[in-house]
């Protein structure tokens, strides 16, 4: 016998559904697009360039926006605003730190010097809670294994070390040797994603008919088959294949090191 209650209530549980879905998509385009316009406000600074705080503020607005996307229960309108006094209180911040030094110091910090003239400073170390475990691990990143090599180090606010190294142990630059130099600017992309990108070809004053022949000196038969493809300054073209022919791949973890 046919169950109409039954019917109705998996009618109702679907078109419920149904609802919820149709609520969770407008309010997570709306939640992309508002986070998307207030990113944009707060500039481009790059993970590495972010303080303790600029990562906390990150995840929490974010975490926010996700909640205003998922969070059926509650009205959208309260977590909309309070994503909204974040980020103006993020960006009033970034207005007040770059108007006044004194504010600057405070909310980001300031760089702290840990190694002067080859000694380490501790209490410079205690200060910015930084262990000598980390310190070496810091200055290994920069190529330094030998704490007789460092002449400063300067613990950076965002988390960095930058290292000058003793005279003896720096590079030497062809300015050093009195030697000449060629111009070393921007490449120019010929190439991207298997498309000739014509302006760029246009610009360095070359044809797709130059460009065809390069390719085939290289044995590439189609502009497809290439991922990426730039002109330098010196005129040198660089080329990079979707089949890129490794003989095999190094694993440095099968590095038994010395005998």
């Amino acid at each position: 016998m046919f169950n109409k209650g039954g019917y109705y209530r998996e009618n109702k549980l679907i078109g419920e559904t149904m609802n919820e879905t149709s609520v969770t998509i407008v309010r997570g385009v709306i939640a992309f697009a508002t986070l998307f316009i207030y990113c944009r406000l707060l500039g481009k600074e790059q993970i590495k360039q972010l303080t303790f705080f600029d990562y906390i503020s990150g995840i929490t607005i974010g975490s926010i926006a996700a909640t205003l996307t998922t969070n059926l229960n509650n009205r959208p309108w309260p977590e909309f605003v309070g994503l909204t006094t974040w980020v103006l209180l993020a960006y009033f911040l970034q207005w007040l730190t770059l108007r006044s030094r004194q504010a600057a110091k405070y909310v980001d910090g300031e760089p702290v010097v840990i190694i002067m003239n080859g000694q380490l400073m501790e209490e410079a170390m205690h200060k910015a809670r930084l262990k000598t475990g980390d310190l070496l691990g810091l200055l290994r990143l920069k190529d330094v294994f030998d704490l007789k090599q460092v002449e400063f180090a300067v613990y950076e606010k965002n988390g960095n070390l930058s290292v000058l190294k003793k005279s003896e142990f720096q590079h030497v630059t062809p300015g050093d040797l009195q030697l000449p130099v060629k111009y070393q600017g921007i490449s120019t992309e010929l190439i991207y994603d298997g498309v000739v990108i014509e302006q760029n070809l246009k610009k360095v004053q070359l044809t797709r008919q130059w460009l065809e022949n390069e390719l085939k000196k290289l044995g590439i038969k189609s502009y497809e088959d290439v991922f990426l493809a730039n002109l330098n300054t010196q005129g040198e073209l660089y080329v990079d294949t979707y089949k890129d022919q490794l003989i095999h791949l190094t694993n440095f973890s099968d590095y038994e090191g010395p005998n």
